[in-house]
């Protein structure tokens, strides 16, 4: 029978979710996770491919606005849910659900789209490039401490229940969001996503714990965690696993991991997601005992080369000409000039020789800054057609914070 590719009808979503759940292992999402989905699912932006009457390939896009260098926002299609079923492999469904979705991208005028994946291998030949990375630690507390500004003293913690204080940690949220790169604004709805405390989400540890900063009454912080008591014959070893963490001073950051670091009966700190150049690594005694790994987080796609060049900031003046290789969108091929600086930047096609040759995928992994150029060309992925041109765009492509993405969708 002939599959059929279609936008996603609302009365289908419970089946076309549940694709997506067999695809993933089969096991179901609790029902508040299930809920939320629900909720924020854009069935305009969504597509299933169908056998008959079963549902045999999904994806879908959020509307996002995502941070580049320079602190812009920049409308993004954060493609999500992108499954095959197992017995539909091999037969194009991926590519003809990918084809769609990048069109429907172009056509609603988001230079971008983004995504987060399961399995990293796959979306290179789509022209999606790793465009930044996530920091893991497992922190031996008992052995490892932290020295902390004298400001640290300062700060008031308390502990809060999650929900009583969403407001108030959003809005600390959303005044970091301009200052890293590929942080997401989150819209109506995504403030319920930090809170999401499935049982099976706990990893046999508490529900959800709150704790916030304070200065003169004002909630500057806040850290979300989970702990989970465990004993040896020798004593407590228990461990607190850290969720989110953010604040608006460096002694507000500081009074939270040094209160992660002595939670009673604890002597491990997990932590999952940072930034690669988080802070608390250069407050430690021992970086060794922190045991720490680093994995690829965001893939960037430029869906519009010139847009998408547009709409950052350069750290220092640029002035290159890109040859372009995008064999999946081939409106992006072809020769682009970049100028620009920390002011702004124009991106137009150019019949000018190339200074510098390269797929889609390369500019996508330098996007935000935390791929360099110079890394890539080492390993033969950015060919240099003029001396000094790989230098002077990778300088000028850098950021001064690392690129990342707080949490997935």
């Amino acid at each position: 029978m002939t599959t059929e590719l279609r936008v996603l009808h609302p009365d289908d979503w419970d089946v076309w979710f549940a694709t997506l759940e067999r695809a993933f292992g089969g096991a179901a999402e609790a029902p508040e996770e299930r809920a939320l989905w629900k909720a924020l699912t854009e069935a305009e932006r969504s597509l299933g491919v169908w056998d008959g009457d079963t549902c045999v390939g999904t994806t879908g896009a959020f509307s996002f606005r995502l941070t580049v260098p320079g602190g812009a926002l920049v409308p993004a299609a954060g493609v999500t849910m992108v499954t095959v079923a197992a017995t539909h492999r091999r037969r194009g469904v991926l590519s003809s659900m990918m084809r769609r979705q990048l069109d429907d991208v172009r056509a609603l005028g988001e230079p971008l789209a983004v995504l987060t994946a399961s399995e990293p291998a796959i979306y290179g030949r789509f022209g999606y490039g790793i465009g930044s990375h996530q920091l893991t630690a497992s922190i031996d507390t008992a052995r490892v401490t932290l020295s902390v500004p004298p400001e640290a003293d300062g700060v008031r913690l308390r502990f809060a229940v999650p929900a009583d204080v969403q407001e108030e940690c959003e809005a600390v949220y959303a005044r970091q969001v301009a200052g890293r790169p590929g942080m997401l604004a989150r819209g109506a709805g995504w403030e319920r996503l930090p809170l999401l405390d499935p049982e099976s989400g706990r990893g046999g540890g508490s529900p959800l714990n709150c704790v916030v900063a304070e200065r003169d009454g004002r909630i500057v912080g806040y850290a979300r965690f989970h702990t989970k008591p465990e004993w040896a014959d020798a004593g407590p070893e228990g461990v607190v696993t850290l969720r989110d963490l953010e604040a608006l001073d460096p002694g507000s950051y500081a009074a939270l991991w040094r209160f992660l670091f002595n939670i009673d009966l604890m002597s491990t700190l997990v932590v999952r997601n940072r930034p690669v150049d988080d802070a608390w690594q250069h407050l430690v005694s021992d970086i060794r005992r922190c045991r720490l790994g680093v994995r690829d987080v965001l893939h960037v796609r430029l869906v519009d080369v010139g847009a998408a060049l547009e709409a950052r900031t350069y750290r220092t003046p640029v002035d290159v000409v890109f040859e372009v290789t995008d064999d999946f969108c081939p409106w992006n091929a072809g020769r682009w000039r970049l100028t620009g600086d920390h002011k702004g930047a124009a991106c137009e096609r150019t019949g000018d020789a190339a200074d510098l040759e390269l797929s889609v995928a390369e500019l996508g992994a330098a996007y935000l800054g935390g791929t360099g150029l110079t890394a890539l060309g080492a390993a033969g992925r950015v060919r240099e057609l003029r001396e000094g041109a790989l230098a002077e765009a990778d300088t000028a492509f850098g950021s001064s914070v690392a690129p990342w993405l707080p949490h997935g969708f």
